[in-house]
C-alpha cells in the first residue's frame, strides 16, 4: 500500500525528447513528484505502465504507434486506478471531447504555467478533475449546447445510488475515490457506472456525465 508521504510516481509520454526533458525538470522540482519512467511512443507507454504501475500517466495526444487517446482508453480498461493527465498543445474541440470521452482525468495545455501543470498532476492523483480553463470553457459550452430532450427522449431512470456515483464521477473522482466517499468497493462503483452507461446509452463516464447534466439529473460543478 502506498504511504501518505511517498512521492507521486509519474510516467511521462511524449515523442519529443526535449519536451519530455523540460516537463520532467519542472515536475521533479516539486518535492512530492518523481518521474519513474519516460516513453516516446504510445506502445512504450502502455508497456511501462504495466511494468511500473505509476500513480499518474502524463500523456501527449499525438504519438507514434498509439495516440494519447488510445493509451487513455487502454489505461481505463487495464489499469483503472492510474490517473491520466493529457498534456498537449491541441485545444481543438474534437481532441478535447475525444480525450475526455476516453476517460482522462485532466486536460492541460502545454502553454500552462509550470506550477499549474504540477498542480494538475496532484489533482489527478487525488482523484479530482484537472482542466485547463480554456478546456473547461469548451466542455461547459458543449454540454450547454446539447438538446437531450430530442436526442435522448427515452432512458431508464437511474437509482439514487447510481446518481450519487455519476455525480462524483462528474467531479473527476476515480472509482477508488468514489468508493471511499460512499463506503463501497471499487467493483461496486464500476457496476453502478456500467448500469448508468447502459441506461443513458453512453460509451464512457464523460459521455454519461454530459448526458446526465443535459437531462438535469446532476448539476455541473467547477473543475
Amino acid at each position: 500500500m502506498k504511504l501518505m508521504n511517498e512521492p507521486i510516481q509519474v510516467l511521462l509520454a511524449d515523442d519529443h525528447a526535449v519536451v519530455r526533458a523540460g516537463i520532467r525538470q519542472f515536475l521533479e522540482q516539486a518535492p512530492d513528484i518523481v518521474v519513474i519512467a519516460e516513453a516516446d511512443d504510445g506502445e512504450m507507454a502502455q508497456f511501462l505502465i504495466s511494468q511500473c504501475h505509476p500513480d499518474v500517466a502524463v500523456l501527449d495526444i499525438q504519438m507514434p504507434k498509439a495516440t494519447g487517446i488510445e493509451v487513455t482508453r487502454w489505461i481505463r480498461t487495464n489499469h483503472p486506478d492510474v490517473g491520466v493527465l493529457v498534456l498537449t498543445a491541441y485545444d481543438d474541440d474534437p481532441y478535447v471531447m475525444a480525450v475526455l470521452q476516453a476517460g482522462a482525468n485532466g486536460y492541460v495545455l502545454k502553454t500552462a504555467a509550470p506550477g499549474d501543470i504540477v498542480q494538475a498532476v496532484r489533482d489527478v492523483h487525488e482523484g479530482k478533475s484537472a482542466l485547463d480553463p480554456a478546456i473547461a470553457h469548451k466542455l461547459m459550452h458543449y454540454v450547454s449546447g446539447q438538446r437531450p430532450s430530442s436526442r435522448y427522449p427515452d432512458y431508464e431512470p437511474l437509482t439514487d445510488r447510481e446518481l450519487e456515483v455519476l455525480a462524483l464521477a462528474g467531479k473527476g473522482y476515480t472509482n477508488k475515490a468514489i468508493g471511499m466517499q460512499l463506503g463501497i468497493s471499487d467493483r461496486t462503483v464500476q457496476g453502478h457506472l456500467a448500469k448508468t452507461y447502459s441506461k443513458l446509452q453512453a460509451n464512457s463516464r464523460t459521455e454519461a456525465v454530459m448526458r446526465a447534466v443535459s437531462l438535469g439529473l446532476i448539476e455541473t460543478s467547477e473543475p
